[in-house]
């Protein structure tokens, strides 16, 4: 297809905004003097799993723009729902009041999600979502007349956001270390990751296990809640867990009488082959965390799911003051939950996560013939969620450092070969819309070998 840019995004126009975008924007989790260092990709358009930068050039979103697309971009399904609900109300507040599609979605989340996750807590961004977790979390103890329950336990290299309530229960030093004279204490214990385990994957969900039992052993008493990544924790290199692990961690808190959250942001709606990754083993979380897919990748909207026992917590007489005093301006946007409700239609309409575990399967064999390369370690998935790590010797594992820039290289070679994605350090992820054709899938996968075989082994540089 050719690419056909909007009457005001010619060409002629690009060197004015790149001049604009150097001058005034600060991108996130982007060191802004590298970023500088070359012309700006500056995206036009999308259409389908493809994006077009203002040049007319296309690539594959081979990371969903950051995990969140589901169907691909310019779904005409999804845009009817945005301007069907324009024409009736673009925003009011559920302070107090309701509107039609918040009601309606929550309705639909509640019978989707594990059984027991009734109730539905609106906010505008997985960070604000797990921060309104965290604080029920503690209140649910507080109203309940248990005092000391007020720390958390969260996983080595764990990333929940980046609000500080999120980056509290974070474990990523390059991220979160700065802010450590901000934040609360956590406990942590070492997520099941059996490539770097040192006794080799069979000890990585052992390891987990005793270290966490020990730690609840010793500090249930003061713990309100442990947080989690179910089955696939993300940020840290999409490090899959052992078939068993989700299952034991919730048996050991509701042993400790420690609640369960699950962060599913990353890993919800179908990413994972389930509609929620806690689906694998038939765990139902006391609070749930879901954003990014749910609106398929549209707008800004996240929610925190409860059980009845949290929500029970807080319902009281007024004079009580057991009310959950948090709320965003934009909570439950009428339009953000309009083209959600059309996302989730699309999802079953479409059969989209049946989908996903023969389009994982298949994109790892296409992938799998990398692992004979010099330099790849480890390839891992669970659904549409692979991560790639390299390695400078893969025989002794030891990783590239981190001034050779070995993830960004690939990320930026795989872009001229076009597709765009974005490493997690050494890993180099593959992180597709749902709705990619298998023929586009091999064309990703097909894109990202060689440019991880120019890089580690042809020595692309620039």
């Amino acid at each position: 297809m050719a690419a056909i840019l909007s009457p005001f995004l010619t060409s002629s126009s690009y060197e004015r905004l790149a001049e604009l975008d150097l001058k005034h924007v600060w991108h996130p989790f982007t060191q802004m003097k590298q970023y500088n260092e070359e012309p700006p990709l500056i995206i036009a358009r999308g259409e389908g799993v493809r994006l077009y930068d203002m040049h007319g050039r296309a690539y594959y979103d081979g990371f969903s723009s950051v995990w969140l697309n589901v169907h691909g971009h310019n779904v005409p399904e999804l845009n009817k729902a945005i301007t069907d609900q324009l024409q009736l109300i673009a925003h009011s507040t559920l302070l107090g009041m309701a509107n039609v599609p918040s009601i309606e979605l929550a309705a639909q989340l509640a019978e989707l999600s594990p059984r027991g996750l009734t109730k539905v807590f609106y906010s505008d961004s997985g960070a604000a979502g797990v921060e309104i977790a965290l604080k029920m979390a503690f209140q649910y103890w507080h109203n309940n007349g248990v005092r000391g329950k007020s720390s958390f336990i969260t996983m080595k290299d764990a990333y929940h956001g980046d609000t500080i309530g999120a980056v509290s229960v974070g474990n990523i030093g390059l991220y979160h270390d700065v802010f450590r004279p901000l934040l609360f204490h956590s406990h942590t214990v070492p997520y099941p990751n059996g490539y770097r385990n040192p006794l080799g994957p069979e000890h990585a969900m052992a390891d987990t296990l005793e270290a966490l039992e020990r730690v609840l052993r010793e500090h249930s008493s003061e713990i309100a809640a442990l947080i989690v990544e179910p089955i696939v924790q993300g940020a840290s290199g999409i490090i899959v867990m052992p078939a068993g692990c989700l299952s034991a961690i919730a048996a050991l808190c509701r042993q400790y009488d420690v609640l369960l959250i699950a962060d599913e942001v990353a890993t919800g709606f179908g990413r994972t082959g389930r509609m929620f990754a806690c689906e694998h083993e038939s765990v139902t979380p006391d609070l749930m965390v879901v954003g990014k897919g749910l609106t398929g990748g549209y707008l800004p909207v996240a929610a925190t799911l409860a059980t009845e026992q949290i929500y029970n917590a807080f319902y009281a007489d007024y004079e009580e003051q057991k009310t959950f005093f948090h709320g965003h301006s934009f909570t439950g946007n009428p339009v953000g939950c309009a083209v959600a409700l059309e996302s989730l239609r699309l999802l079953q309409a479409r059969s989209l996560v049946e989908s996903v575990d023969a389009k994982g399967s298949l994109v790892a064999s296409r992938l799998a013939p990398l692992l004979n390369r010099p330099h790849v370690g480890d390839i891992r998935h669970q659904g549409l969620m692979l991560g790639i790590e390299l390695v400078a010797n893969t025989h002794t594992k030891e990783p590239y450092h981190w001034n050779e820039r070995i993830g960004l290289r690939v990320a930026r070679r795989a872009r001229e070969l076009g597709l765009l994605t974005r490493p997690l350090g050494n890993v180099i992820v593959l992180i597709p819309p749902l709705a990619s054709t298998d023929s586009e899938l091999m064309d990703m996968a097909d894109m990202l070998s060689e440019a991880i075989i120019d890089v580690t082994e042809r020595g692309w540089k620039r």
